[in-house]
């Protein structure tokens, strides 16, 4: 390990637990170099503050409201140079399992110094974990989107979504008042929003709460095909004849 100190950022939605670990971590400096890189008390204010402060760790809290850590690890990824996490928890057999299913490393509460010094120090060694590790781990539906512009992340809630619109190699997402571009399969993102997003068309996903309704329109051919309507946009989509069936589901 470097001799220059481990910046490490703390991430609990409660403040005596964060309380704990900056005592730990002080703790820690007579055997590894560490400097606390900032704390955070949920998901959101954890990735503001880690766009504007460097963290090589992030001891990540499971669960918190607004944002838990599992998402806010799968936002994070998209940093330029991510931070290593190590995801504390009380004890949860489920997450527990997940865990070591996929070699992710993890802290179980109360954090005991020994192994808060443990986990420090494989710091390096440990192989970086994916995305779709983080997905399998936590199969909830995320509850906000990222992209990254200019430079940083920006989120989207995903109830602001009318809909997702496959374009090449990208993923166009559509609000009422700005479009982004997704580095994201609609197929996967179907996976995780279906109860949320129907597809109307092999390259769109609509959001069900935007849906306005449904209409025909003639061809000069004398061929009928339907437009989809929608709530918040002038714009209309075209429904393809073999997804027709959720006018009868969602009309």
């Amino acid at each position: 390990m470097s001799n220059s100190p481990l910046r490490v950022m703390v991430v609990d939605d409660e403040a005596p637990a964060r309380n704990r670990l900056k005592d730990l971590l002080h703790d820690s400096m007579e055997k590894i170099p560490v400097q606390l890189a900032g704390e955070a008390s949920n998901g959101l204010e954890a990735l503001a503050l880690l766009q504007t402060q460097h963290a090589d760790v992030v001891l990540l809290d499971i669960r918190m409201p607004e944002m838990d850590g599992l998402e806010l690890a799968q936002h994070l990824l998209k940093l330029p140079v991510p931070p290593a996490f190590i995801f504390t928890t009380a004890y949860d057999v489920y997450a527990i399992q997940a865990f070591e299913l996929h070699a992710v490393d993890y802290l179980l509460k109360p954090i005991r110094l020994t192994r808060l010094l443990e986990a420090l120090t494989r710091i390096g060694t440990v192989t970086p974990i994916q995305q779709e590790v983080l997905q399998k781990i936590r199969p909830r539906p995320r509850t906000h989107l990222s992209v990254h512009e200019r430079d940083r992340i920006h989120l989207i809630p995903v109830s602001d979504i009318v809909y997702f619109r496959a374009e090449l190699k990208y993923v166009t997402i559509q609000t009422c008042e700005k479009e982004y571009l997704l580095e994201e399969s609609l197929t996967r993102l179907e996976e995780e929003f279906r109860e949320r997003f129907a597809r109307i068309h092999r390259n769109c996903l609509v959001a069900k709460d935007y849906i306005a309704g449904f209409e025909r329109i003639e061809e000069v051919s004398g061929e009928a095909r339907w437009m989809l309507l929608l709530r918040g946009l002038e714009e209309k989509l075209p429904v393809s004849r073999r997804q027709q069936y959720i006018m009868r589901e969602l009309g």
